[in-house]
């Protein structure tokens, strides 16, 4: 008996110590040598709490702030809904959609009415109860036109936010969105403690979630200690979680090895060969929606002309980018921002794909009067990993189009408030979203604060509300497929690739046999969901 799956449940069944689940398995004709690895292996599955968790994030910096609202890349959206905070739901390792503070929600027939109802018992961290005043105070925080809010746009269908008693939230939306449950999961839409004005407290750092706030140094490190009260009763195993904000892969790489760190994502991807080699180490992808981003500024010259935004589309070499930067971690994008993990996705047939064609780059040229372009691009390595290669990579391809792209290298540190949004043609990427109407209504629809390209398509805007609100499968992807060939062809961004999410850890690091890939580091949920063996 040498099936590993076997033994598991032998092992799962008859709770033993090694030496005896051993003897107990030889018998049964497994060999010594199955046996002993199969309990390792079991061991190092089953979570236990302890440990100073140390990781290296990326996309953070000295601009970084506690408030939900502000929050812009991967370093705080760990830290504030990975550990110190919950959303009223949460996507799960699985990709589907479960409760977190909410208990449950339903929605009027129309889907314009959604109440939630709340978990009861729920501490912060400063012991007050958490009640439905809370959830309207943090939900009205990131509304109302003063709003600085990058959520602005997934929360302004809300007209209104009504709490029936301590433990119900009542939302009404302007229109029908059947996936509005999904929205509120979003990482900005934490829930935090209201005030005795109305308002919410993101100040003091205090949430619902795992870990408490110790110290926090923006763009340095950032230290939180496990909640003892924690609400989910097998979740946040650490005692402690130190983030440390490092940019340089090389740095990051060098500290997991020399044993100074525990875990870090963003692998520089033309060493991951040699790293996988290291016996101290688990190197491991996850594939979701994560794409890069080229967004042009379509209100500022010469990218108002869509013909140069269809030149410059036509001019960068996809494939290259994927086989030299990517090495098989991440596919071909098209110029859509809507990924593999998505619903209504639109297949080959229905968005065949954008050839890389001099040519035809050099025709839309010709048709703007602008034959020979010169245009600068503005990029770090914190934007993306490999993004500094991509840029010059095609700086390159685009050369045979007789366009000139200019490669300005700008800081690591504030590149996300002094440059995205900023300049008018950057680098970027986007982790993507569960659903077609959160991923356009936050980015490419008209007056969202994270549209990055300034993109306003009437007829795009139009195809936002009636998909939004229509409930008919069938229906709902003929409009999101529809509105997919419009970024394609009118859209402001350049969109070559989809990535994996790379990781590399300590093998002391006990992972759960599923990873969520809806962000990096298991869903940015690796604090509460991983372990030391």
């Amino acid at each position: 008996m040498n099936d590993p799956n076997t033994l598991k449940r032998l092992l799962k069944e008859h709770k033993m110590g090694r030496r005896d689940f051993i003897r107990t398995a030889v018998a049964a004709g497994a060999t010594v040598a199955m046996a002993g690895t199969v309990f390792d292996q079991a061991r190092a599955a089953t979570p236990k709490k302890g440990g100073h968790f140390r990781q290296a994030l990326t996309g953070g910096g000295t601009s970084d702030v506690l408030d939900p609202a502000q929050t812009l890349d991967s370093y705080m959206i760990n830290v504030s809904s990975g550990q110190l905070r919950n959303n009223l739901t949460e996507i799960g390792p699985d990709g589907q959609l479960r409760a977190e503070l909410a208990e449950s929600w339903e929605a009027s027939p129309d889907a314009v009415k959604w109440t939630f109802k709340l978990r009861k018992g729920v501490e912060f961290h400063n012991g007050k109860t958490l009640d439905a005043a809370d959830v309207a105070a943090s939900l009205n925080h990131h509304r109302g036109a003063d709003t600085k809010s990058a959520a602005k746009g997934i929360v302004s269908a809300i007209e209104d936010i009504k709490t029936d008693g301590k433990d119900t939230v009542v939302i009404s939306l302007s229109g029908g969105n059947a996936d509005f449950p999904f929205l509120v999961s979003d990482y900005h839409l934490t829930v935090c403690p209201a005030k005795a004005d109305g308002s919410m407290d993101w100040q003091s750092g205090v949430g619902t979630g795992g870990y408490k706030l110790d110290s926090f140094d923006p763009g340095i490190n950032t230290i939180v200690k496990r909640n003892p009260n924690y609400w989910k009763p097998n979740a946040a195993y650490f005692d402690s979680v130190e983030n440390l904000f490092i940019s340089d892969v090389a740095a990051r790489t060098n500290a997991l090895r020399s044993g100074e760190l525990d875990c870090i994502p963003n692998l520089d991807i033309k060493t991951v060969h040699l790293l996988k080699r290291d016996k101290s180490i688990n190197v491991f992808p996850t594939f979701g929606n994560k794409h890069t981003t080229l967004p042009m500024h379509t209100d500022v010259a010469p990218f108002d002309n869509n013909d140069v935004r269809l030149a410059l589309k036509y001019s960068i070499d996809r494939e290259e980018m994927v086989q030299k930067l990517l090495k098989g971690l991440g596919e071909v994008g098209n110029d859509s921002p809507v990924g593999p993990a998505n619903v209504y996705r639109a297949t080959k047939e229905e968005l065949p794909q954008r050839p890389y064609d001099p040519d035809k780059a050099k025709f839309h040229l010709k048709k703007a009067g602008m034959e020979n372009l010169a245009v600068d691009f503005h990029v770090a390595d914190s934007a993306f990993e490999g993004a500094v290669d991509m840029a010059q990579l095609y700086a390159e391809s685009a050369k045979k189009s007789g366009i000139n792209i200019k490669v300005v290298r700008e800081p690591d540190d504030g590149y996300w408030s002094n440059v995205w949004l900023v300049k008018p043609w950057c680098a970027s990427y986007w982790g993507g979203r569960p659903t077609e109407d959160w991923v356009f209504s936050q980015i490419y629809s008209k007056g969202a604060d994270w549209n990055e390209s300034h993109w306003d398509n009437a007829r795009f805007n139009k195809l936002l509300l009636l998909g939004r609100s229509e409930l008919d499968p069938a229906k709902r992807r003929e409009i999101y497929v529809e509105m997919q060939r419009l970024v394609h062809e009118d859209g402001g961004s350049v969109i070559p690739m989809y990535m994996a999410y790379t990781h590399a850890v300590s093998t002391k690091i006990g992972l759960p046999d599923q990873l969520a890939s809806n962000w990096e580091l298991d869903g940015h949920k690796n604090g509460e969901r991983w372990w030391f063996v």
